[in-house]
């Protein structure tokens, strides 16, 4: 399980870079890299991505990572990652030499998304159902990215601030939540529905999402998909004799 965790997030990694610089070589990436004009990045979904929003909702402590030991191999305190270090989106952010992105519920950030800024939040999902009230849907956060796209616009200009969104990567880590509540929760949302149509819920907000962002002029996404949610050990525990999920 863990290798495969690794290899996905290494893929993901890879690809994510490639979009970030389609011309790159792996001989020539740092200084392709450095040559290249700015990227933003503009993060959604989950723990996988979350690097502190939840702080600063009224969240529950199994979404919420701002207590020890997380952040003590790298940042030296929690800093609401899920992790000791840093996250996916910090590195892609490093490799495109741009400062760690902020969560954008963080008080005081100025508001500059010039960069770009994060949106995750731990425990959230695509369904407004997925742990409802204690956490940003994926469309509350498609409510936030419509705010950074109008304080561009004012800050910047429309024709600047179009640039910026249309160069910018959007990155997604959604689904899981949605998929695994119900094997770990008495979801009576999930009991009413048909398997079939729920996972079409899913799918057609993530699609909606993606529509909107694409008419606001994004055009590079990139995606973390599913792992095998039957592995996970509080799944197998609750449910020892489940099937492949």
């Amino acid at each position: 399980m863990a290798a495969l965790g690794f290899l996905k997030y290494y893929l993901f990694l890879h690809v994510a870079v490639f979009v970030l610089f389609p011309n790159s070589s792996h001989a020539a990436d740092h200084r392709l890299a450095n040559s290249k004009k700015h990227v933003a990045l503009f993060v959604f979904g989950d723990s996988l991505f979350d690097v502190g929003n939840n702080n600063y909702i009224n969240s529950t402590a199994g979404t919420q990572a701002n207590y020890w030991p997380y952040g003590e191999t790298f940042f030296n305190r929690p800093t609401g990652r899920f992790s000791d270090g840093r996250l996916i989106p910090d590195f892609i952010a490093e490799y495109a030499k741009l400062p760690l992105l902020p969560p954008y519920k963080q008080p005081g950030n100025n508001h500059q998304y010039s960069n770009g800024v994060n949106f995750a939040s731990a425990g959230a999902g695509a369904l407004v159902e997925t742990q409802q009230g204690t956490v940003i849907d994926l469309n509350m956060q498609l409510i936030y990215f419509k705010n950074v796209k109008k304080v561009l616009e004012q800050d910047m200009g429309e024709t600047e601030a179009k640039k910026i969104l249309s160069t910018a990567v959007y990155l997604f880590s959604v689904g899981t939540n949605d998929y695994l509540l119900p094997f770990v929760t008495n979801s009576s949302f999930f009991q009413l529905n048909s398997p079939e149509d729920y996972a079409k819920m899913v799918i057609g907000n993530i699609t909606d999402v993606i529509k909107e962002i694409y008419e606001a002029g994004g055009r590079k996404f990139a995606f973390v998909s599913l792992g095998p949610l039957d592995c996970v050990p509080r799944v197998r525990v609750l449910n020892p004799h489940i099937k492949v999920i």
